[in-house]
């Protein structure tokens, strides 16, 4: 059974940074792509970015630059950096790990970017 915890979530003000992190249990995280999702109220859940289990890392367009994606398999543990937020970056963040075409979800963690 795959398991997402994540953390680090909070409440920042514009141009401040965060690092979420999602820990997973289960034998999948070295195979699985690691997203990070955000859903802001009244808007569909969105991709941020993503890594696959090579290091290929993408991200949408808004937060090219500001945000980084990481892995360490070590500690079965996905990252994201967020550096130069903005008060739409307000959401609560997924983490999700892709693996034969199955997503398995966290619980989400609350980002409150304040102007």
């Amino acid at each position: 059974q795959v398991q997402l915890v994540e953390s680090g979530g909070g409440l920042v003000q514009a141009g401040g940074s965060l690092r979420l992190s999602c820990a997973a249990s289960g034998s999948i995280f070295s195979s699985a792509r690691m997203d990070w999702f955000r859903q802001a109220p009244g808007k569909q859940r969105e991709l941020v970015a993503s890594i696959s289990s090579g290091g290929v890392r993408n991200y949408i367009d808004s937060v090219k630059g500001r945000f980084t994606i990481s892995r360490d398999g070590a500690k079965n543990t996905v990252y994201l950096q967020m550096n130069s937020l903005k008060p739409e970056d307000t959401a609560v963040y997924y983490c999700a790990a892709y693996s034969i075409a199955t997503y398995y979800w966290g619980q989400g963690t609350q980002v409150t970017v304040s102007s």
